[in-house]
């Protein structure tokens, strides 16, 4: 048997010599359309969600990966205390008295013209900017009351782990490059692995063809290359967590070797697309407490409109009502509460230097524990992190069939020709 199995072997030996070949392109192929399978779609692509069709499994389930992402940094690494206890609320005002001023002009325009357009056309010139200087006069002071009961009451007008989330759930493609720039050599380790270890594999396959020829042993190599490639792989990028020394090699999870440069690049990304000026300011005005922010904000700017309207608010409330006075204070605030994000603005190259939420968090990822560490690119993969692995089984599965078939038509064409059309295809496969 031995001998005839050789004679076969060295009789169609480029045949044989493929199914390396072959089983190391399967693994590759397998491993990296599963990583393709893991953040595309953005959106679900198919007939009717979720079976009949595919969404990305990152952005299918961002919301609750960037909950567990952010039960990472909140408040282990960071807390909102700490990042609105590092600004000046003097400082915030004087960066933004400019917008502010010509804000407060625009808006007091816009509301007298909206309730009463024919007054505040008849107003004195004078008149009308006594009212609004008199509003400015206080706005920087105001501005400056307002972060002072903001980082007084902070915990509860300002929920960072919504503000996180919110952010991801509404850019699903914000979250894919989280992962993807995070784990970028984890992820090029995968697709890279899938070929070596399917060539590894292809040895075996190759030598049990040689030996006994069923029809089932090409299709289970290829299901066995498509799922023991990707759980490989898995398995070298998150164990062991710490390093294991085995004889002369140190065995040590790829991703925790790279714990400091994972650590400055997941900092980066956070401080510079998601925990931004802009996006916190957004969220307190905006986010799950923003009634309490702009009750905050209407008793602070309708005091100031009494105080210092002087003489012309006696004037302006009795001749439009008290009523319609009152409603027009409260547009005023409305409306000022809709431009502050925008008009913030002016603060950011500040608000971003003496928060230092890069630094910040890449100083602390260094040195997280490892079980930690891994939970901030783990679930990227061990969500439903079993379709993946089935994926690949049955791709390398159906690849097994389609050998197969390709055999057994090569077979029938006779011995030399077999030769010749095997050397083609591993031509081919090697470019």
């Amino acid at each position: 048997m031995i001998e005839a199995a050789w004679a076969d072997f060295q009789l169609n030996m480029w045949l044989y010599l493929s199914m390396p070949i072959t089983s190391g392109v399967i693994g590759y192929v397998t491993n990296v359309i599963a990583i393709k399978m893991m953040f595309h779609p953005l959106e679900f692509f198919g007939i009717k969600p979720p079976y009949l069709g595919w969404q990305g499994i990152v952005p299918r389930k961002c919301a609750k990966m960037a909950g567990i992402a952010c039960d990472t940094i909140v408040p282990r690494l960071i807390s909102e205390r700490e990042i609105f206890d590092r600004l000046d609320p003097r400082r915030v005002a004087e960066e933004i008295e400019k917008p502010i001023l010509a804000l407060v002009d625009q808006i007091t325009d816009e509301v007298m013209r909206e309730y009463e357009p024919a007054l505040w056309e008849t107003l004195p010139a004078s008149l009308k900017e006594l009212i609004i200087r008199r509003v400015q006069d206080d706005a920087p002071e105001v501005v400056a009351q307002i972060m002072d009961q903001i980082k007084e009451n902070i915990t509860t007008v300002f929920d960072l782990k919504d503000m996180v989330v919110t952010t991801l759930v509404r850019d699903k493609a914000l979250i894919n490059k989280i992962f993807l720039e995070t784990g970028k050599d984890e992820f090029r380790f995968i697709g890279n692995s899938g070929f070596y270890f399917g060539f590894i594999f292809g040895i075996f396959q190759m030598i049990g063809w040689t030996l006994y020829k069923a029809d089932w042993q090409l299709p289970l190599f290829g299901l066995i290359v498509g799922y023991a490639t990707n759980w490989i792989a898995l398995e070298m990028i998150f164990r062991p967590q710490t390093p294991l020394r085995v004889g002369p090699m140190v065995l040590h999870g790829l991703f925790f070797k790279r714990q400091k440069e994972v650590s400055r690049d997941y900092a980066r990304l956070i401080a510079d697309e998601i925990v931004t000026p802009s996006h916190i300011i957004e969220a307190v005005l905006k986010g799950p407490y923003a009634d309490r922010v702009f009750n905050m904000i209407a008793k602070n700017i309708k005091r100031v409109i009494d105080d210092q309207s002087g003489l012309a608010r006696p004037f302006v409330a009795w001749t439009v009502g008290t009523k319609r006075y009152i409603a027009m204070k409260d547009k005023a605030v409305t409306r000022l509460v809709d431009y502050l994000p925008e008009t913030v603005r002016h603060v950011d190259k500040y608000a971003k230097e003496v928060m230092d939420i890069q630094n910040t968090l890449a100083q602390r990822l260094e040195v997280l524990p490892a079980p930690e560490f891994e939970g901030m690119l783990r679930p990227a993969f061990k969500e439903d992190e079993w379709i993946l692995i089935a994926v690949g089984a049955a791709l390398g599965f159906f690849v097994g069939v389609g050998q197969v078939i390709m055999f057994k038509l090569i077979a029938v064409t006779g011995d030399e020709p077999a030769s010749n059309a095997a050397l083609q295809l591993l031509r081919g496969l090697l470019g």
